[in-house]
């Protein structure tokens, strides 16, 4: 038997399916951290400020620095997600639990972006929205490891 026989296509086509919800996640936060650099004129680069003399470089506006660190954090933890989910498939994950993972994390980082970037909720909100997906995903490579040991 071939490594990829043990690969269900509905499950494959679920983990793209929210695999691509979390890319254009993470590409608005981009646009996200942009739009807040305008509204605030807290701009890092010389070249960003050269044809408006009366601005001055920011580098510590706490509204920009919010929606940074909820990027960083997506590039913390949706990262190794899709290596894991990934590897998750090859194992022949039953396709209901396989999709209500997949959805979870998705949703779940979306979540820690609105409590973290968009509406500011003071915690535990935050810390929920992050664990649920960390435990999501440390649950499909203890599977993983298990499934390949």
């Amino acid at each position: 038997m071939q490594l990829f026989d043990n690969v269900n296509e509905g499950v494959y086509r679920t983990y793209v399916f929210w695999s691509s919800v979390l890319v254009v996640k993470m590409l608005v936060m981009s646009v996200l951290t942009g739009m807040q650099r305008f509204k605030k004129k807290a701009f890092v680069n010389p070249e960003d400020i050269a044809s408006n003399p009366k601005l001055k470089l920011k580098t510590d506006d706490p509204d920009v620095e919010r929606v940074r660190r909820a990027h960083l954090n997506d590039l913390e933890n949706i990262l190794p997600y899709f290596v894991i989910g990934f590897f998750y498939i090859l194992t022949n994950p039953d396709p209901v639990i396989a999709a209500n993972l997949f959805r979870t994390v998705a949703v779940s980082r979306i979540a820690h972006t609105l409590v973290y970037a968009v509406v500011v909720i003071p915690q535990p909100a935050r810390a929920i929205a992050w664990l649920i997906p960390y435990a999501t995903s440390f649950y499909m490579a203890f599977k993983t490891i298990v499934f390949f040991l």
